[in-house]
């Protein structure tokens, strides 16, 4: 079985010497494609990095929501460059999160619709972040495309089953995280349950959300696979199937 991370953060600053024990968990868990997300420049630059030298790694470049409202003058302009130099396969992470209030719900939009143009403007896959706010990022997705194609994720998707309905109609994959695992998760997994099967990805979101049984822990993409041993048994299909499926979305969004 090979799993595909669809969204995981593997900057230095947040293993440091670990890394390579983190990738090499990885690769042992069968896990071969990791899309590595950058919410900042930096962070970005480094993601681009660490995909140009380790195999199955693949980057996305852009800026958090909640780091849009203090940015120094030349922090978009990096990821721009990020983005047009062919180093990186998609962008994001990128979106509007309503849980925090960290950035002016003005900056968040402004962002979100430059890192939408940008991705148009490449023809790349858009990673969405939509914590309490998939209604108002439906929206602006929903307008986006009618000015073009745009090939987006919902990323760690928290949202309702008609919210989940609306996105696959509008053509969006949804990714689901170690939150899915909980056990006072029953709804968001009969949510999971429903999605087509060439619209779903699994994600760790590391370092973050680590699923059960290794809940309150650091993340790291080895532990994918217990949130698709999850889901798998939530849409009553076993691992090989679930884990073919996902592989094959995540390779079909970032072209990896």
């Amino acid at each position: 079985m090979e799993f595909f991370d669809s969204h995981c953060h593997l900057d230095p600053a947040r293993y440091g010497a670990d890394l390579p024990a983190v990738l090499a968990r990885a690769r042992a868990a069968g896990v071969t494609r990791m899309q590595v997300i950058g919410t900042r420049a930096a962070d970005s630059e480094s993601a681009a990095e660490l995909a140009a030298r380790e195999r199955g790694v693949t980057a996305a470049a852009g800026i958090h929501p909640n780091d849009t409202g203090d940015l120094p003058a030349d922090e978009w302009d990096r990821v721009v460059k990020l983005a047009s130099s062919g180093r990186v396969n998609g962008i994001g992470e990128t979106g509007l999160d309503w849980y925090r209030d960290f950035a002016p719900q003005e900056s968040q939009r402004d962002f979100f619709d430059r890192h939408l143009r940008l991705a148009q403007s490449l023809s790349l896959p858009v990673v969405v972040h939509s914590r309490d706010s998939t209604r108002d990022c439906l929206g602006m997705l929903r307008d986006a495309m009618a000015r073009g194609p745009l090939v987006a994720v919902l990323h760690s998707f928290t949202g309702t089953a008609e919210e989940a309905a609306e996105a696959v109609d509008l053509g969006l994959h949804i990714g689901f995280a170690g939150m899915v695992t909980f056990r006072s998760a029953g709804s968001l997994r009969e949510i999971a349950r429903r999605v087509p099967a060439d619209r779903i990805l699994v994600e760790t979101d590391s370092p973050f959300l680590s699923p059960e049984p290794l809940r309150g822990k650091r993340n790291e993409p080895a532990n994918v696979v217990h949130t698709a041993r999850c889901l798998a048994l939530a849409r009553g299909e076993t691992l090989e199937q679930f884990a073919a499926a996902t592989t094959a979305n995540a390779r079909r969004v970032f072209r990896g």
